[in-house]
This record gives C-alpha cells, sequence and structure tokens, in this order.
C-alpha cells in the first residue's frame, strides 16, 4: 500500500487562529499538510493565510458547543487536532462548555469519520482538582479517550512566545505599577515551554511518530518559581520593582473583584490553580512522554523571552546594555 503523501492529508485543527494554534498550522503547512482551520470567526482568521501556499490553508466556520458545525469540518479529514481552549469564564463560554463538552464533539467526529485526534490538554488537569479549570480539563480527557481511544493528549505547562499572556502580561503590569504580586510567596513551580516546541511536538504526532492513546507532558528545561519567573521579567525589561507576598486567600478577596474586568488580571479559579506546581511529572519523565522523549531538544526562556520583552523597556531595542 502507498503511503499517503502530506499533499494528500488533509488536517483540521479546531482552534487554529489562537496562541498556539498560529504556530501549529505554520508548523503543518511547512511540512505540507492541507490544512482545515475551524474558528467560530472565520472572517478573522485572513492572517493565516501567508503561512502557506496558494489555498493550502482554508479556514471554515465552527463551534464546539454546536455539534453539526464540528461534523462538518471534520469531514474528509484525516487528522483532527483540538487546541479550544479558555482561561476564564464569559457569559456562554464555560470551562464545561468548551473544554469538555467542545472537546467530546471533536473526538466523536474524530471516530464518526475514521480521523486520528491530537487534543490539547494541560498539566493542571486533575479531577480532584480544587479548580474548575484543571476539573474540566481532566474530564474532558476521559471522554475524548472514551469516544477515540488512539487520541494522542498534549500536556503543556506554561506556554510563552512572542504573543503569550504570561510573561507579556506581567511586563506590561510592571510598566506601570511599582510592585508585582508574588500569590502565596510565588513558591509555586513551573515548566515554562515554548510554542514552537509544542507546534512541533503537535505536527510530530501528525506524522505518526507519537504513540497512539499516550499522554505527553510537555515541559521546558527548566523548573522555575513564580518568584523566579517575576525576577527574571524585571532583569528582562530593566526595572526595578517590588515583589510583594499575597496570601492565597487575600489573592482569592482581591480576584472576586478583578474577575469581572474585560479581561481579568485574577480570578478566584486560578488562584485555586496556583495552589499546585504546574511541572512535569516523575512519572511521564520516567516512561519518554515528554519532548525530550518525543527527540525534541525544548528551548529555555533565556533564548525566546528577550526576543519580545524588549518592548517593555524604558527605551526599547535602542537602550545599549551594559555587560
Amino acid at each position: 500500500m502507498t503511503a499517503r503523501s502530506p499533499y494528500d492529508t488533509l488536517v483540521t485543527v479546531f482552534g487554529g487562529s489562537g496562541f498556539l494554534g498560529r504556530h501549529v498550522v505554520r508548523a503543518l503547512a511547512k511540512r505540507n499538510y492541507r490544512i482545515r482551520v475551524a474558528v467560530r470567526r472565520p472572517e478573522l482568521a485572513g492572517f493565516l493565510q501567508p503561512l502557506g501556499r496558494v489555498g493550502q490553508i482554508h479556514a471554515v466556520q465552527a463551534n464546539l458547543r454546536y455539534a453539526p458545525s464540528v461534523d462538518a469540518a471534520a469531514r474528509d479529514a484525516r487528522v483532527l487536532i483540538n487546541l479550544v481552549g479558555i482561561l476564564f469564564e464569559r457569559g456562554r463560554q464555560r470551562f464545561d462548555a468548551v473544554h469538555t463538552y467542545g472537546a467530546e464533539q471533536v473526538a466523536l467526529a474524530a471516530n464518526a469519520h475514521g480521523a486520528r485526534m491530537v487534543h490539547l490538554s494541560a498539566i493542571g488537569a486533575d479531577a480532584s482538582s480544587p479548580s474548575a479549570y484543571g476539573r474540566s480539563k481532566a474530564n474532558a480527557e476521559q471522554l475524548v479517550l472514551a469516544a477515540q481511544p488512539s487520541t494522542i493528549i498534549m500536556r503543556p505547562s506554561i506556554i510563552f512566545g512572542p504573543e503569550d499572556d504570561f510573561f507579556n502580561r506581567f511586563a506590561g503590569l510592571a510598566r506601570i505599577s511599582p510592585a508585582l504580586p508574588l500569590i502565596g510567596g510565588g513558591l509555586t513551580r513551573f515548566q515554562p515551554v515554548f510554542v514552537g516546541d509544542i507546534a512541533t511536538a503537535i505536527a510530530d504526532a501528525v506524522d505518526g511518530k507519537s504513540r497512539p492513546g499516550t499522554t505527553y507532558e510537555l515541559g521546558g528545561p527548566d523548573v522555575r518559581t513564580f518568584k523566579e519567573l517575576m525576577q527574571f521579567v524585571l532583569a528582562t525589561i530593566e526595572r526595578k520593582r517590588l515583589l510583594v507576598s499575597v496570601p492565597f486567600a487575600l489573592a482569592k478577596l482581591q480576584a472576586s473583584f478583578l474577575q469581572y474586568l474585560p479581561k481579568p488580571l485574577l480570578t478566584p479559579d486560578q488562584v485555586e490553580l496556583l495552589r499546585s506546581d504546574n511541572v512535569v511529572s516523575e512519572t511521564a519523565r520516567s516512561e519518554g512522554r515528554t519532548l525530550q522523549g518525543l527527540g525534541i531538544d525544548p528551548e529555555p526562556v533565556e533564548a525566546i523571552v528577550p526576543s519580545y520583552l524588549w518592548r517593555f523597556r524604558k527605551t526599547g531595542q535602542f537602550r545599549q546594555r551594559i555587560a
């Protein structure tokens, strides 16, 4: 039987216009796959077109809360990739609707059309998590595997890259605030992972280089506490700011008000997530279910983050740094 060429293989990427999505689309385009980007607002996804050849990338409308649109977007695709996720709830955008019900619809569509599936979850996924976000991610994994047992699940730690919502957010806050908060003393550990490395891992899974029905935990080369990451941000943007420890109880109280901002700085659910470390488990490491196990050498934050945080320095890229 002749192997199928990427030129003949259609991949549907749900959530392909988001932060991670655009990097996944770029990685797939470089490997010559035909790409269908399924998003709620396809008219706003035109910026993806230059990432591939003429006609290689096509955006269609789909809403994970509306099963028929998911099924239509999955039709004729050989692989479905689900990247859709939210960090906070707003109106009809609820964790259970987007993360759980939506992911199950993609898996059911994959099963119905005989397609393989790659599903993006999170290291914080835990059915017993005090966070609704963490519980919804864990429930989604169970439902996805029940509907399509061969699904490959990717659980990243905090993702960084030029458009990230972590380093950019705190660098922006440091530009206007005299202090940065250290929730719970800033002792929570993270393993920041470069968005390009995750995109490569997902593209490799599409290539068939990952084990079906396996959950991978994706983290960068270094583990840092929240405090260490804030110190890194301040050193990178060359600003001196106070680092103020905020107990979890007080942070949750403050978050109960901050959550109503148009784009919340912090929500009570995120405070609950910060109570637990967000790092690759020893089990995943020993079983090779990591980036290194996939043959990917992850990029450290020092190699990438300064290249886009320079804009938060007082004189931007024109500042001549003294070694």
